[in-house]
């Protein structure tokens, strides 16, 4: 069994935001290989006192023991105001709204303390070599553990990270990187076993509402959370994308720590644009030998594995499996 501490941003039953954390969280939860021990929140998809209540309502609606702990309410520099005017308010801008109209909204819980930095740094330094970090929000929580738990880059098994963008249309830069750039070269240098799963494989993977019915075709207040909070998310999607359904990038994380079958990575070079400009929070990658290399000095950027391609079909088969886990 893997010990996993997840970092993230969760928006169900949120009008207007991603619910892609849940499904991940769901999926970990549901899974026999996988020990959830820690929740830690951040502000990105969702403010970070939302994702923290999000989350705290699941798992005492599941009647669980694991902490949900607040962290970073803002990025390390970023200004986080032209975020949260699009991330917050777009769904109204848009007004579809009610899409959610009937959804149920987490009740208003207060999460298990407000110092993820903390609690995610104590636990892998205490634990070396044991756990494995999923970062599914932007990496201010992980960069400002690392600050305060210097040991924690090398003591944390393995940091699987989504994250980045490096060659899809219509993106120069994606949320978890743009909403904090420097938290993300911080942790992509810091020396620690960094597997980064970015948009350009995210977006391979698809989730329709035929596929959500049967996925969920079970009675469990797990999966009943994940239908209720997923349907509103994909008419969303479909309208505002132009997708047959939504994508779900962050289960994709956590399916791969369960089956790495699901997707194929390469070892690349890595990093992010800290200037201030239009790719102010753009992540680059470059395997070597390079074929024009003039002014880039040698070893430039960080060695992270990263994944480029996915089986939507192994990817749906690993949640059906983990969700039919739960009638046991």
């Amino acid at each position: 069994m893997k010990r996993i501490i997840i970092d993230c941003d969760p928006g169900n039953g949120i009008a207007g935001a991603n619910t892609d954390d849940g499904l991940a969280i769901a999926l970990a939860l549901a899974s026999p290989l996988l020990s959830l021990e820690l929740i830690t929140t951040v502000a990105g998809n969702t403010p970070c006192e939302t994702g923290a209540q999000v989350a705290k309502d699941l798992i005492v609606r599941l009647g669980l023991d694991i902490p949900v702990v607040q962290g970073a309410t803002q990025a390390l520099q970023e200004d986080p105001a032209p975020w949260r005017e699009t991330l917050d308010k777009r769904v109204e801008k848009l007004e579809l709204v009610k899409l959610w109209q009937g959804v149920r909204q987490p009740d208003a819980v207060m999460a298990d303390g407000d110092d993820a930095a903390e609690a995610m740094g104590k636990l892998i330094c205490d634990n070396p070599g044991e756990i494995t970090l999923v970062a599914i929000g932007p990496l201010t929580n992980v960069a400002l553990a690392m600050q305060r738990y210097p040991a924690m880059a090398e003591s944390v098994a393995e940091i699987v990270i989504m994250g980045g963008v490096f060659a899809l249309d219509d993106y120069i830069k994606d949320t978890n990187f743009g909403v904090d750039p420097e938290a993300a070269h911080y942790v992509l240098h810091s020396g620690a076993t960094l597997t980064l799963v970015p948009m350009d494989v995210t977006t391979q993977t698809l989730l329709t509402q035929q596929d959500l019915t049967r996925l969920t075709d079970i009675d469990h207040p797990l999966t009943q959370f994940v239908r209720e909070t997923l349907r509103p998310w994909i008419d969303y999607s479909m309208r505002t994308r132009r997708l047959p359904g939504c994508w779900i990038h962050d289960a994709l994380v956590v399916a791969w720590l369960l089956n790495q079958r699901v997707a194929c990575g390469i070892d690349y070079r890595v990093d992010i644009e800290l200037r201030e400009g239009a790719t102010r929070g753009k992540s680059w990658r470059y395997r070597q030998p390079l074929r024009v290399d003039v002014g880039i000095p040698a070893h430039c950027g960080a060695l992270v594995h990263v994944l480029h391609s996915v089986d939507n079909d192994v990817l749906l088969t690993i949640i059906q499996k983990a969700f039919a886990s739960l009638k046991n």
